[in-house]
């Protein structure tokens, strides 16, 4: 469920697909929330726009195989639709964008495709750190970082440190992630806090709880408000379990190669369309 592309101009990461219908150029960093405005299609409304959205993007393999070509030039188009939802993302004000890249799971995956994914990560991160500076993009990459290459390890390192002062948009790779994983680690972590008696078990609360997550440094932005998954699956595939207890869940057939601007518009219409009571009943 990987990104793919070369460095771009303007807007976008790299090029826009062909499916792009806003033509007009993205907001430059620091623009204010008028401008952002401005730029909205009309079926969206700014002031109801989910803050922060993460993306299961599924689907590149089966995407492939329907064309008869590799599973990597499924990646490679997928690589294409997260470049479009990022930028979208940036032009419409949404603050914060999560996508599961790799799973823990997918380590079982066959050899040559882990390798050229991990390949095709590097490469992304690398050539997209100019483009995230000049958009105000903070890269951040969240997972078990020990099974990756070191040489993807140190790219990665390197590009949230140079974009680390960014506030435009705060982009999330979830790479080797896997949400149990993280709930396990969390426990841990707080395990050896009590054992060292920095905590008490009744000081533990859900807050001190998050704090121990993979995404506690995502500042006030922690959890989705929309959590889409694309190829027609029904489920989250292990992914911020805990974060999306109280997400607004969407669901779409098409692949994630074709996830376009229509695609992404259709979801954003859907979760302003919700009434989000987070367990409370209004009179």
């Amino acid at each position: 469920m990987p990104l793919s592309r070369s460095p771009a101009a303007s807007c976008q990461l790299l090029a826009p697909s062909r499916r792009t219908r806003l033509l007009t150029p993205c907001p430059r960093a620091g623009a204010t929330p008028a401008a952002e405005a401005a730029l909205l299609p009309g079926a969206l409304r700014a002031e109801s726009l989910p803050r922060h959205v993460a993306v299961v993007m599924d689907g590149n393999a089966r995407w492939a195989r329907a064309r008869g070509l590799p599973s990597a030039a499924g990646h490679e188009a997928g690589r294409r639709a997260l470049e479009e939802t990022v930028r979208l993302s940036r032009a419409w004000g949404v603050r914060a964008l999560t996508a599961f890249a790799f799973s823990h799971e997918n380590w079982s995956r066959p050899k040559v495709e882990v390798e050229f994914l991990m390949g095709l990560f590097e490469r992304v991160i690398h050539e997209s750190v100019a483009e995230f500076l000049r958009e105000g993009i903070r890269l951040r990459v969240i997972g078990d970082s020990s099974r990756l290459p070191v040489s993807l390890q140190r790219t990665a390192r390197e590009a949230e440190d140079a974009t680390r002062n960014n506030s435009q948009l705060d982009l999330t790779l979830a790479i080797s992630y896997s949400g149990r994983r993280d709930i396990v680690q969390a426990c841990r972590s707080l395990a050896q806090k009590v054992q060292d008696k920095v905590l008490r078990p009744e000081d533990i609360d859900e807050s001190l709880f998050a704090d121990e997550l993979e995404t506690s440094p995502a500042d006030e932005l922690p959890y989705p408000d929309l959590l889409i998954r694309t190829s027609g699956e029904l489920r989250l595939s292990n992914f911020m379990l805990w974060q999306s207890a109280y997400s607004e869940l969407f669901f779409t057939d098409t692949l994630w190669p074709d996830f376009g601007e229509d695609d992404y518009l259709e979801a954003l219409v859907s979760f302003q369309s919700r009434e989000r009571r987070f367990g409370v009943r209004k009179l």
